[in-house]
């Protein structure tokens, strides 16, 4: 069962990272649905470490963008150069043309440089001079973000966001896996991850993950989730089709890794706040009112009525 590849994501991983065992389990969700993923949450929670150990066992190339407030579009997609001695000018790819993206502090790049990612991580293409060029596959972007409103930060926009199938919310470790982290410091500063898998196998996985089925009662239930969300008055604007594809996608990989043919709505329920949470942006009136984006999902999940198997 394909189960076991879960667990084996988790315990290699687990080896530099502590106690993060469902937020791993989602990246391989991430992966395999071909989607994105935004880790969320203070600086120090270990966001960079995660994402790195997780892009080890993928393998493939692997290149990480470090936003600051003067990354410019160029430095993520590349740009043309002029060699004298050939007299032309050749094309100089930038890190965007790696297999795993890591791009951290997202949030600390402008708007400009933050809209370099939309159409790569959209269509898994770049345009450079007016030239469209294809990505490798297997391509993922794996971004953390800093809390909102901390230092030198930029909010990333509707669209921005909504090119992430899922995001996490990262918190601070329980007393005993922070006891955990200080016993293993030294091992977990100076290790590494194997790799787990080729990138001829992961891309073997995406077509096994498309032919899981989805009964028309779970669709109907994953854009029921989408829709009791939409028409509320304390979100500023709707969400987007690409909520109810991200959570289809998701749900097909997730049944995938539990070894099983076919999606069940718990495998919905599941992923519904990673795929939803991050597409919420509240009115000023609604965060006045104590409204939060975690009591809105559970009443989402709580209300939706769940379709027999």
């Amino acid at each position: 069962m394909e189960y076991s590849l879960s667990n084996r994501f988790v315990e290699e991983i687990s080896k530099n990272v502590v106690g993060r065992t469902e937020i791993i389990k989602l990246m391989v969700v991430s992966l395999l649905s071909q989607g994105h993923i935004l880790l969320e949450g203070n600086p120090g929670l270990g966001k960079t470490s995660l994402a790195k150990a997780f892009a080890q066992t993928i393998g493939g190339e692997f290149k990480r963008i470090q936003m600051t407030p003067d990354t410019l579009p160029a430095d993520i997609l590349g740009t043309y150069v002029y060699y004298q001695k050939k007299g032309s000018f050749d094309l100089r790819k930038g890190p965007i043309f790696a297999n795993v993206i890591l791009v951290d502090e997202l949030n600390r790049a402008t708007p400009k440089a933050q809209s370099a990612l939309l159409e790569s991580m959209q269509e898994r293409q770049v345009s450079i001079e007016g030239q469209t060029m294809r990505l490798n596959e297997p391509f993922i972007v794996i971004a953390t973000q800093v809390a909102f409103g901390a230092a030198g930060t930029y909010p990333l926009s509707e669209v921005q966001s909504d090119r992430f199938a899922f995001s996490v919310e990262m918190s601070y470790p329980s007393g005993r896996d922070e006891v955990e982290i200080l016993s293993r410091i030294d091992a977990i500063e100076s290790g590494k991850c194997k790799q787990l898998l080729t990138l001829d196998d992961i891309v073997s996985k995406f077509e096994t993950v498309k032919e899981i089925f989805v009964s028309d009662q779970v669709k109907q239930y994953i854009v029921s989730l989408v829709n009791y969300l939409r028409p509320s008055p304390s979100l500023k604007s709707p969400m987007s089709t690409r909520a109810s594809i991200a959570l289809h996608k998701g749900s097909r990989a997730l049944a995938f890794l539990e070894g099983r043919d076919h999606v069940i709505p718990d495998d919905v329920k599941f992923l519904a706040p990673y795929v939803i949470q991050h597409r919420m942006f509240l009115r000023p009136e609604a965060i006045t009112e104590d409204i939060t984006k975690e009591s809105m999902l559970n009443e989402m999940l709580n209300t939706v009525p769940v379709p027999k198997e």
